[in-house]
């Protein structure tokens, strides 16, 4: 099961700072391991959902891959390459991991173009 959400924090003038798209997924039956959040933070040379023209659960790198976080076959393929790079859902603590050097390989995967422990 996964879900997904979107955080920032406002600067001293109340300005919007620091967005974050935040992918969960948790192990099922609930219970049987801990969450992996996978983090997404806006940067240079990134995009993440904060309003027009990108659409919701759109992020991706400017010049390249890119993925959507509502589609299940994007999930499914950032779960599959965080598996292949050592995550083991059957520990019980939650575990987060920057979610950038996922997404060109999750895209591959997605897209037919790799297997999920490609780089």
């Amino acid at each position: 099961m996964w879900t997904m959400r979107h955080s920032h924090r406002r600067d001293d003038d109340g300005r919007s700072v620091d967005c974050r798209q935040i992918l969960t997924l948790s192990p099922q039956p609930a219970g049987t391991g801990g969450p992996l959040r996978i983090v997404f933070a806006d940067g240079p040379g990134r995009y993440v959902p904060g309003g027009a023209p990108v659409g919701s659960g759109d992020v991706g790198f400017t010049q390249g891959a890119d993925l959507n976080l509502h589609e299940p076959g994007a999930v499914r393929a950032l779960l599959d390459v965080a598996l292949a790079r050592g995550w083991q859902p059957e520990e019980r603590r939650a575990a987060e991991v920057d979610g950038w050097p996922l997404l060109e390989a999750a895209a591959a995967v997605q897209a037919g173009d790799a297997g999920p422990e490609a780089p």
